[in-house]
C-alpha cells in the first residue's frame, strides 16, 4: 500500500516519496574498544558533520570526547562463523530459526546472536484478535527466551545504535578484514560479526499530518494493540449506562484499516460509531476483488461509515470532556479531524471522534541508526530501506543481508515488493539458505517471491481469504475464519509453540460450541 492510498494529502505524500536517496545521519558515536588488532579511526570536523577515515586493513577504534570504554561480546567459539541478526520480527526471528534447522558441516555451524528491543516476538497479523478477545497475548506474542530455549541462538534485548561494516573493503580492492563489521548497542555492548542480517522492521509514520503524532494511535505493535484496547475499555466504562456513543475514526482503508474498523465495529455494536477515511474511492484498492467485496459487505452490515475520496488535513483537540478515568489516569479528549476532498468540487468535512486510529504509511527504522558517511554507508531508498541485489545482499556489502521492512527488493518488473508478513516469511527462508551457501562457499540463490494469496480478519468467526492458486475463489465467513487461523497456526515460529497454541484454540472452540449449544437449548425450552 502506498502512502497516497489511504487517507493522506497527495501533495504531502508525493513530497515524502520524492525526497530521493536517504543518507544516514552522521552523528558522533562514543569510543568503541575492540578485542582485536586495531588502528585508530580518525575524525575531522567539516561543515557537513563528522567525516570518517578508515584504515586500509579495516580494523578500527572510535574516539570520543570522554574516551569511554565499551564492552565487547565474547563469542564462545573463536573459529566458528559469527552471525548477528538485528530485529526479531518475521524476517529476523525466522532467519535465525532457519539457520538452526539447516545441516552444517563440522566447525561451520555459525554462532547466532539475535537482537531486539522487545522481549517478545509479535505475530502481527493477529493483533486484531486481541481487540476481539479471540486470542491471549502469550499466543501471538511469546517471549524470545521461550522460543529460542532449545536452540543455539543467543538473544539480547537491546536497541541498535550504530553500525560499522567493513565488508566493503574487499570490493574496493583493499585488504579484507576477517570481521564483517561491528554493531554498537545502546547498552554499550559491541558485537563483532562475520555476517549481518538487517531485519529491524518499521514503525508508523505519524509526522506527515499536523496533530497525528499527538492525538492518533497507531496499530502495528503489541504495545499499540494494548493501548487501543485500554482506550476502548476506558471509553466503554465512561459511556456505560449512557445514551451517548463512542466515536472511533480509522484513517486508512487498506488491510489494516479495514480489519480494525470491522473488528471494533463488531466489538462496540450499537454502543459506538466507526468511521473509516480513505483517499481512494474504494476500500482495499489493491486487493483481490473477492476480498474487497467481502469487506464491503461486512462493513455495511456493521454500519461502518465510509468517507471515501478524503484525506486528513489536520487533527486537533477541541477541549477534553473533563472526565478522568481512574484506571488509566487519563483525561478523555474530544478530537476533530479536518478532512479535505481528493478531488475538486467536493466540500471538506469536519469529523468528531473520541479515538483516532492511524493505519497510513510506515517508515523503516534503518535511517534512525547512527552511521558514518563514506564508503561503508548502507545504500537506502527513499523509504529508508536497504537496497539489495537478487540474493538479498545489501548492495556494496557482500556480508550483509536485508529482509522484510529493512529490504528494498525489486521484482523482475522493477517494483519494490510490499512490506508484508508473507514477503518477510519467504525472504527469511532464502536469507537463511543464502547464509548457509555463503559460509560454505556455495552459489547463492536469487530470491523469487511466490504470492500465495491474501487473507484478512473481519471480526470473530469472520474472515476472507483469496488464494492465488485458484483464480476467483474467496473463502468468507466462518470457513474463511477457520482457514485463516489454521494457516497462521502452522506459521507460528516453533513446533512447541504451535502445539501449545493449537491446544489452547481447540479448548476455546469447544467451550464456545458448548456455550452456543446451551443457549440454543435454552431458547427452545423458553419458546415451548
Amino acid at each position: 500500500m502506498t502512502v497516497i492510498a489511504a487517507g493522506l494529502s497527495p501533495f504531502t505524500a508525493v513530497a515524502f516519496l520524492n525526497r530521493g536517496r536517504i543518507q544516514w545521519r552522521r552523528k558522533f558515536c562514543p569510543r568503541i574498544s575492540m578485542n582485536f588488532q586495531v588502528n585508530r579511526r580518525l575524525f575531522s570536523s567539516s561543515a557537513g558533520g563528522i567525516q570518517l577515515r578508515t584504515s586500509a586493513s579495516g580494523d578500527r577504534s572510535l574516539a570520543s570526547e570522554n574516551e569511554a570504554e565499551r564492552r565487547t561480546y565474547p563469542w564462545p567459539d573463536k573459529k566458528r562463523p559469527r552471525v548477528c541478526i538485528l530485529g526479531g520480527g518475521f524476517g529476523g526471528l525466522y532467519t535465525a530459526l532457519r539457520l538452526e534447522s539447516l545441516v552444517w558441516p563440522d566447525a561451520r555451524k555459525p554462532q547466532v546472536v539475535l537482537v531486539d528491543q522487545s522481549e517478545r516476538f509479535v505475530f502481527k497479523p493477529m493483533l486484531y484478535e486481541l481487540l476481539s478477545g479471540e486470542v491471549d497475548p502469550w499466543e501471538i506474542a511469546p517471549r524470545f527466551s521461550d522460543l529460542l530455549a532449545n536452540t543455539g541462538v543467543q538473544f539480547f534485548r537491546d536497541k541498535v545504535k550504530c553500525l560499522y561494516p567493513s565488508d566493503h573493503l574487499g570490493i574496493t580492492g583493499r585488504a579484507v578484514s576477517r570481521s564483517g563489521g561491528t554493531v554498537h548497542l545502546e547498552s554499550g555492548l559491541l558485537i563483532e560479526y562475520d555476517w549481518l542480517v538487517l531485519a529491524l522492521g518499521a514503525e508508523a509514520k505519524l509526522d506527515i499530518v499536523p496533530g497525528a503524532a499527538e492525538y492518533a494511535l497507531p496499530f502495528s505493535t503489541l504495545d499499540d494493540a494494548c493501548k487501543v484496547d485500554e482506550k476502548l475499555r476506558a471509553l466503554e466504562r465512561q459511556n456505560f449506562g449512557k445514551n451517548s456513543q463512542i466515536r472511533v475514526a480509522v484513517v486508512g482503508c487498506g488491510y489494516s484499516g479495514v480489519e480494525l474498523a470491522a473488528t471494533i465495529a463488531e466489538r462496540l455494536q450499537d454502543k459506538g460509531i466507526v468511521e473509516a477515511i480513505n483517499v481512494d474511492k474504494t476500500v482495499l484498492p489493491n486487493a483481490p476483488t473477492g476480498n474487497r467485496e467481502a469487506a464491503l459487505k461486512v462493513l455495511s452490515s456493521r454500519k461502518v461509515k465510509l468517507l471515501l475520496g478524503y484525506f486528513v488535513h489536520r487533527i486537533r483537540e477541541v477541549g477534553n470532556s473533563g472526565i478522568h478515568d481512574s484506571e488509566t489516569a487519563q483525561i478523555h479528549r474530544n478530537l476533530v479531524l479536518e478532512l479535505q476532498p481528493a478531488e475538486r468540487g467536493v466540500q471538506s468535512q469536519i469529523l468528531e471522534a473520541d479515538l483516532v486510529l492511524w493505519t497510513v504509511g510506515s517508515k523503516s527504522l534503518l535511517p534512525q541508526l547512527e552511521a558514518s558517511d563514506g564508503p561503508d554507508e548502507i545504500p537506502l531508498n527513499a523509504r529508508g530501506q536497504a537496497e539489495t541485489d537478487e540474493t538479498l545482499r545489501v548492495k556494496g556489502h557482500p556480508r550483509i543481508f536485508a529482509v522484510g521492512d529493512s529490504s528494498s527488493f525489486r521484482d523482475s518488473s522493477g517494483k519494490v515488493l510490499p512490506a508484508t508478513a508473507q514477503v518477510a516469511f519467504q525472504q527469511a527462508d532464502f536469507a537463511g539458505w543464502n547464509l548457509w551457501a555463503a559460509i560454505n562457499d556455495r552459489p547463492l540463490l536469487p530470491f523469487r517471491f511466490q504470492n500465495l494469496g491474501e487473507m484478512m480478519t473481519l471480526g470473530r468467526n469472520d474472515a476472507a481469504i483469496s488464494p492465488s492458486f485458484i483464480e476467483g475463489l474467496t473463502l468468507e465467513g466462518p470457513i474463511g475464519h477457520a482457514a485463516r487461523k489454521f494457516a497462521y497456526l502452522i506459521r507460528l515460529p516453533t513446533d512447541e509453540h504451535r502445539v501449545k497454541v493449537g491446544i489452547s484454540w481447540l479448548r476455546k472452540s469447544i467451550v464456545e460450541s458448548v456455550a452456543l449449544l446451551q443457549d440454543n437449548i435454552t431458547k427452545v425450552v423458553s419458546g415451548s
